[in-house]
C-alpha cells in the first residue's frame, strides 16, 4: 500500500480524499493527519504541511491557479507578487465555505496540472495588470519558450470580452529578447513616451570587443542599462561593468545607467533624463498607458 505523502507529494503537495482513496486506506489517512503528516486543508482535501499555497488554495475550493499565481507557478517574470493566491473556477460554481482565502475569479479556461496554461495565464494578466507589468510578463513568456509569439498574436486576435484592445495592444509590443523585468518596464516607459529607436539587447561588437545593450539607440549610440541589484553586487561585477562602460565610452556610446528604485519607483525622472540624452523637449504621448 502507498505512503499517503507520498501520494499526495506526486500530485503537486494537495489531493482530494476521492484521489487519495484510491490509493490508501481512510485509515492511513486518518493516521497521517493525527501525526501531522498531512493537513485539511477543505472538507475533502488534504495537503503537505509545505504545499505550494496557490495549488492548495486551487483545491481546497476544486478550481485551478490563474493569473499571478499561474506566472509564478511558470516562472514568468512578476514584479509585484500577489498578497493572496489567484484562482479560477468554473462559472456556477459556488465558493467553498472551508477554502482556503485567495482571490477568485470565475471562467472556462484550459489547464495542466490544475494550472491554467502559459498560454491563458499571458492572456489573464495582459488584461488584468497594469501595462508595465503586463508586458514584463508577456516579454518573459517569449523569452523562455513557454509560448510562441505567433501563438501569442492570434489567441490575442481572437479574444472577446473587456480589455481586448488593452490585451491586443500589449500582445503587439511584447519582445523576447528582454531579459529582465526591469528591462521590459524600463522599455514600456519609452513606449508610453512615445520615445523611438532604442533595440533590446543591441549587439556592439568589433575585434576586440563585445557587449550587449539593454536598450540601445544604434543612430545616436545611446545604450540604457536596467540595473538590479543581483547582477551588479559583486566586486567582481563591478570590475566587469567598469572596463564594459570604459570601453563603449571610447567607442562613442554614452551610457545611462538605471536603478531599480529609479524605474520602478522615480520614473518621471528617468523619462526626463532619457528625453534629454536623445535631445527633445519632454511630449505628453501616453501610448502603452491609453490602449
Amino acid at each position: 500500500m502507498a505512503d499517503v505523502s507520498e501520494v499526495i507529494g506526486r500530485r503537486g503537495g494537495s489531493a482530494t480524499l476521492a484521489e487519495l482513496r484510491a490509493l490508501v486506506t481512510a485509515r492511513a489517512v486518518r493516521n497521517a493527519l493525527a501525526a501531522g503528516e498531512i493537513r485539511r486543508v477543505a472538507k475533502g482535501v488534504y495537503a503537505l504541511p509545505e504545499a505550494p499555497p496557490a495549488l492548495t488554495a486551487a483545491r481546497s475550493h476544486g478550481g485551478v491557479v490563474s493569473h499571478l499565481s499561474a506566472a509564478q507557478h511558470w516562472g514568468l517574470g512578476v514584479i509585484t507578487p500577489p498578497t493572496l493566491p489567484h484562482v479560477t473556477l468554473a462559472p456556477g460554481r459556488v465558493r467553498r465555505r472551508t477554502g482556503l482565502p485567495c482571490v477568485l475569479h470565475w471562467a472556462n479556461v484550459p489547464a495542466l496540472e490544475d494550472v491554467t496554461t502559459p498560454l491563458r495565464t499571458v492572456l489573464d494578466c495582459l488584461r488584468s495588470l497594469p501595462p508595465a507589468e503586463a508586458l514584463a510578463i508577456a516579454d518573459s513568456a517569449l523569452r523562455t519558450g513557454c509560448i510562441e509569439q505567433d501563438e501569442l498574436l492570434d489567441a490575442a486576435a481572437r479574444l472577446r470580452g473587456p480589455y481586448r484592445r488593452r490585451v491586443q495592444h500589449v500582445a503587439a509590443l511584447a519582445d523576447g529578447r528582454a531579459e529582465s523585468v526591469l528591462e521590459s518596464v524600463l522599455r514600456s516607459l519609452l513606449i508610453e513616451h512615445g520615445i523611438e529607436g532604442f533595440v533590446p539587447q543591441l549587439v556592439v561588437q568589433d575585434a576586440e570587443f563585445s557587449a550587449r545593450l539593454d536598450l540601445g539607440h544604434p543612430e545616436l549610440r545611446l545604450d540604457l542599462e536596467a540595473d538590479g541589484f543581483e547582477h551588479h553586487g559583486s566586486r567582481r561585477a563591478l570590475v566587469k561593468d567598469c572596463r564594459r562602460q570604459v570601453h563603449l565610452t571610447i567607442r562613442g556610446w554614452r551610457v545611462l545607467r538605471f536603478s531599480w528604485e529609479d524605474i520602478m519607483y522615480d520614473p518621471d525622472w528617468v523619462v526626463a533624463t532619457i528625453e534629454r540624452a536623445v535631445g527633445r523637449p519632454p511630449l505628453t504621448k501616453h501610448l502603452l498607458r491609453a490602449a
